[in-house]
């Protein structure tokens, strides 16, 4: 009896990897193992997802890098019509170049794809350490974080051939020179572009859950307007890959408006929950104190 038992336990464990912990104290907190495993079946539930949308997309691949392709194409065509002498082209360099450009592609797709459920897989691991009102916010979070990530990808994908086109127009020209683009290369410098926007696109999110969760106030979001602001743009400048000044604009003013909306919405969540003008002017008065 007791050998089938200890039989019957490693059985019983041997796919345990696929199954979150659950939390065996009372007050429901976890040991560091347990939040490390938690990590692994996240990560592995994201992976597994990425990988199934990346054969999928595999399926479609000709669209797709027709469709991933498209702004150098649209940059081609504006800096050759401000120069005719302009020389691009495209090339695969070396034997495992269009396999490399395959993987690549499909990894890109499948990370787009799945944004539901790797931002779905985020908020699950942090969603145990909340409040049951607390989990009703970040479920709300979830719901707007997506489609603002996908508009910031949008948006990347958008200005990227006016990115392109602004180094590529930087090409010597009247030397017979001849500038040629690695496909691989290009679309890792693109999915680069498209995830910084994507990103920059969740600040208002993290700003309002912080202020849910009373970490940070909207009267304190006013006060750093103007470190916000030029914080924005350094991002910008040191995020975006491609480095021209048009990527650099067209992240920095969403970002510094989404700031702004986000106070908004801050200072309304405030007047809910009852802060009073005194408590801000307090908070003003022990800064100045503290200076």
């Amino acid at each position: 009896m007791s050998s089938e038992a200890a039989g019957a336990e490693p059985k019983r464990r041997r796919f345990s990897w696929l199954r979150p912990p659950k939390a065996e104290a009372p007050d429901g907190s976890m040991s560091l193992g347990d939040h490390l495993r938690e990590i692994r079946y996240r990560v592995t539930i994201s992976v597994l997802a990425l990988v199934l949308a990346a054969v999928a997309s595999a399926f479609f691949y000709r669209p797709l890098v027709l469709f991933i392709m498209h702004p150098y194409t649209v940059a081609k065509r504006d800096v050759q019509a401000m120069n005719e002498e302009a020389m691009l082209q495209l090339a695969n360099t070396g034997v495992t170049g269009p396999f490399t450009l395959g993987i690549v592609v499909l990894i890109m797709c499948g990370l787009i794809f799945t944004t539901p459920v790797w931002m779905y897989q985020i908020w699950a691991f942090v969603a145990p350490g909340l409040l049951a009102k607390e989990k009703k916010y970040a479920l709300a979070f979830l719901g707007a974080g997506t489609p603002l990530f996908l508009l910031g990808c949008a948006l990347g994908y958008w200005i990227w051939p006016k990115g392109i086109a602004v180094m590529l127009s930087l090409t010597p020209t009247g030397l017979g020179v001849m500038n040629y683009q690695d496909m691989a290369e290009f679309v890792m410098l693109e999915l680069k572009i498209i995830l910084v926007f994507g990103a920059s696109f969740l600040l208002p999110v993290i700003v309002v859950a912080l202020n849910m969760f009373n970490l940070v106030r909207g009267y304190q979001l006013k006060k750093w307007r103007k470190a916000v602001f030029f914080g924005s743009f350094v991002f910008a400048a040191i995020a975006t890959p491609s480095t021209d000044p048009f990527s650099m604009l067209a992240m920095a003013i969403p970002v510094t408006l989404l700031f702004f909306v986000a106070e908004v919405i801050c200072r309304i969540l405030d007047k809910r929950k009852g802060i009073s003008e005194a408590e801000e002017a307090q908070f003003k008065i022990d800064v100045d104190d503290g200076k």
